[in-house]
């Protein structure tokens, strides 16, 4: 994925020297991980939390972050996963409008708002940059909408699945660190209709089950074509 290309492009060329005026791609990068900290969580700890100031921004270097938010009546919506390349937390509202959790062991960067404006003000790279990181984040937001808008039970969970497999470009092997209710509360279903509809596709042999985190697409065709019957 372009978003982990570009964090091991950093690492190898952390030693150049940015001449101001001479911005590359690489050039903003560097400027960026220099004002970044690094920072670590454990499964289920808490990053940041709704209605904190929306001080920092991240990205994610290992392990899997869930963005969620919890409804009035204590029930919780996960917004999006956040896997290693991925970038989070560009709120422009002064504060968090949703929670931040490790899923498992996470490591992440984390930009100051404020370093990354005045580096922004300073090269266009660096807003091109971020532009193209938050314009591929509306996109996934878009795609997500469409999911819980449009599509059937079926359709939602094999769609999850395809989106997965691109996103860690692995292949039919999908690693999913986050446990069924995770992905139940992502995709607006139950537990039970998740695994249900797990085990169906196991049984279309469409996909198989190494154990509860790993999966393999077995038919990616059929898996794209699926719906309720």
């Amino acid at each position: 994925m372009y978003q982990q290309l570009a964090a091991s492009q950093v690492g190898e060329h952390s030693a150049r020297v940015v001449v101001p005026g001479h911005w590359g791609q690489v050039d903003a990068l560097i400027a960026l991980e220099q004002i970044a900290s690094r920072r670590q969580f454990s499964s289920a700890q808490q990053i940041y939390g709704e209605g904190e100031p929306a001080g920092s921004w991240y990205r994610v270097v290992r392990g899997t972050v869930r963005i969620c938010k919890f409804l009035a009546d204590g029930r919780r919506h996960i917004a999006e996963f956040c896997l290693p390349g991925d970038s989070f937390g560009f709120e422009d509202f002064g504060e968090r409008g949703f929670s931040a959790e490790a899923v498992d062991d996470v490591t992440v960067l984390s930009f100051p708002r404020t370093a990354t404006e005045r580096l922004i003000r300073d090269n266009a790279e660096i807003a091109r940059h971020l532009r193209e990181i938050m314009l591929r984040n509306l996109l996934t937001t878009h795609n997500h909408l469409l999911r819980l808008g449009r599509m059937t039970a079926c359709e939602r969970v094999a769609s999850f699945l395809i989106e997965m497999a691109d996103r860690q470009d692995a292949g039919g092997q999908i690693r999913l660190s986050m446990p069924r209710s995770d992905i139940a509360d992502h995709l607006g279903l139950t537990v039970e209709t998740v695994c249900r509809v797990l085990s169906d596709l196991k049984r279309r042999r469409l996909i198989a089950l190494a154990n509860a985190h790993q999966i393999s697409l077995l038919d990616r065709d059929a898996l794209e074509a699926v719906g309720d019957e």
